[in-house]
């Protein structure tokens, strides 16, 4: 497992937040988290505060931002919670998840019930990266 701070890529991020859930590592177009260990990771006490701040500092609604869960730790999701960011104005291009266990690979596949074709699990953050910098400039060609 592979925490962002210790790749070549942190230096590229233009900003890091601090939460108490965890921590937010922002780049042009994708944004990598890496939530701490044994949160319930919940919409109202932790993505919501995640999501305005976002929208606040992309000034957008993150239509053109790929979610990267960077899942060194173990931690959960309250899956109907997925609902709740669905109805909020905030919206993602891409999620991604980076899976070092079995079981977080199990609870992506889950997730993945929600997101459906714009999800990827990855082995690796470096892939993870690789695939939201080419969706970024797939929509730069198109444009």
């Amino acid at each position: 497992m592979v925490y962002l701070k210790e790749t070549p890529y942190y230096q590229d991020a233009i900003h890091e937040i601090s939460f108490p859930s965890g921590t937010f590592y922002l780049f042009d177009t994708f944004v990598v988290a890496e939530v701490n260990e044994g949160i319930l990771f919940t919409w109202e006490e932790h993505a919501k505060p995640v999501v305005e701040e976002l929208t606040h500092l992309y000034d957008h609604n993150g239509s053109d931002i790929v979610y990267i869960s960077n899942r060194v730790h173990s931690y959960a999701t309250r899956p109907a919670d997925w609902l709740k960011f669905y109805k909020s104005d905030f919206k993602l291009r891409a999620y991604g998840i980076v899976s070092y266990s079995r079981k977080s690979m199990l609870n992506a596949l889950m997730e993945k019930l929600f997101m459906r074709d714009r999800f990827q699990n990855f082995a690796t953050l470096d892939e993870a990266i690789h695939w939201a910098k080419s969706l970024s400039e797939k929509v730069s060609a198109d444009h």
